[in-house]
């Protein structure tokens, strides 16, 4: 494994909601990987190859009158994240069908239960993204569908895939932290038809999926779509989750720019995970 070096930010906001959601999304913008929420605020973590001095210049909410917003930052070494995680990651429980756990959480009574080490990856399902990028692997099916799990984090997505009877699954991460987890988390969840990727989206060429899943950020999305849709069987999903409600403006005018029918969205503390059916011509 690298030696990959964090910048964790500590940030301290008033009042916490909306403020902490704003915040996250505006990081996620910046090119901030991963996040905890906690009691006072957000920690959020940049790999410090991609950090600079300004990388806090366009988040906006800084400088915002309606809130009040401390930080301070730091170097982390990733081999302190597991005693992290044990104490901040409790297991949680999505409409009551779908537990996302650690090994040492107890085995609770649902039809699906996911098992994962998150380390430094983000997609644990405590997030609102992941947790309706669940919901709508939950609600859709998935029986013998050709899936992707693009910026797949800790795999959980297609984890949950697999356990719907997707076959096969390819799961994408372009960091190699989420890669190393994500093969953790798919051996320690007994799948045997997911394949994970390190890499972007440039690994996708001559690839076709009835069903893409993409949790990752607005910027991102937009910039990738094009991939994804070439890569997108006639009469497939398209799943996109990581921005917040005010982005829908521009993510439904690109995916209708591609010939992406919008059918779903729902929505979760002001972030959104949206649905798509490619229309056949």
């Amino acid at each position: 494994m690298s030696n990959i070096i964090y910048i964790g930010y500590e940030f301290k906001v008033t009042p916490l909601q909306p403020g902490v959601e704003i915040l996250i999304a505006e990081l996620g913008y910046a090119g901030f990987e991963s996040f905890v929420e906690t009691e006072e605020g957000v920690t959020a973590y940049i790999q410090k190859e991609e950090w600079n001095e300004s990388i806090l210049d366009d988040v906006q909410i800084l400088n915002s009158e309606e809130f009040k917003i401390d930080f301070a930052f730091n170097e982390i070494e990733q081999t302190n994240w597991n005693e992290e995680w044990e104490k901040n990651f409790n297991p949680i429980v999505v409409d009551n069908i779908c537990s996302v756990r650690a090994p040492f959480h107890e085995k609770p009574n649902t039809p699906y239960d996911i098992i994962i080490e998150p380390k430094m990856s983000f997609g644990t399902g405590h997030h609102e993204t992941t947790h309706m990028m669940i919901q709508h692997i939950l609600k859709n099916d998935f029986t013998n569908k050709s899936v992707l799990d693009m910026g797949c984090g800790t795999g959980v997505l297609a984890i949950l895939a697999e356990m719907k009877g997707a076959n096969p699954i390819d799961a994408v991460d372009y960091d190699n932290w989420c890669y190393l987890n994500s093969l953790e988390n798919v051996e320690r969840n007994n799948c045997k038809h997911i394949t994970v990727i390190e890499g972007d989206a440039s690994v996708l060429t001559g690839k076709k999926y009835d069903i893409i899943i993409a949790n990752i950020n607005r910027n991102i999305l937009l910039n990738d779509m094009e991939t994804y849709v070439s890569c997108l069987n006639k009469g497939g999903l398209l799943f996109l989750s990581g921005f917040y409600k005010d982005d829908i403006p521009v993510i439904q005018e690109t995916c209708e720019k591609y010939m992406l029918k919008f059918e779903e969205k729902l929505e979760r503390n002001h972030w959104v995970a949206l649905k798509f059916f490619k229309l056949v011509h």
